[in-house]
């Protein structure tokens, strides 16, 4: 059962400011970007914060190890690609493979509530990067 709090204006703007993004940002990332509206805002608040609106059903943890940690407001199934040179983590649209889970039923005897896969890589960005620079060396021979 979801954990029922007061809202506070911090906790309102933490959840509004994931909404607003599609990144899946570290609590640290999420401090900065909202301490330029509460100036008093301390990095603890927002861990306590994330604890509630995760704790809500609100927000997605996605563990990455400790402070690593990302958030998402996008609570919908779906898997995510991450890369392996920057770090970015990314939703993928493609459908969540429920057949999955009956698969595992039958074969384990499990029942799992929800999955989710991840697919690591490089992303457009560093493979463009990489491209980029692999032209210039090689015109520099």
């Amino acid at each position: 059962m979801a954990e029922r709090r007061r809202t506070s204006r911090q906790r309102d703007r933490i959840f509004e400011m994931l909404r607003e993004t599609r990144d899946h940002p570290t609590a640290r990332s999420i401090y900065q970007r909202v301490r330029r509206q509460f100036p008093d805002l301390s990095l603890g608040t927002v861990y306590r914060n994330l604890e509630v609106l995760v704790k809500q059903g609100l927000v997605n943890r996605l563990d990455f190890g400790g402070t690593f940690d990302r958030f998402e407001a996008r609570i919908l199934a779906h898997h995510h690609f991450v890369c392996e040179q920057c770090g970015a983590v990314s939703d993928l649209d493609i459908p969540v493979d429920q057949a999955l889970t009956r698969r595992l039923r039958v074969a384990t005897g499990l029942d799992a509530t929800r999955h989710e896969i991840r697919l690591y890589g490089v992303c457009k960005a560093c493979g463009t990067k990489a491209n980029d620079r692999a032209l210039r060396t090689k015109g520099a021979r």
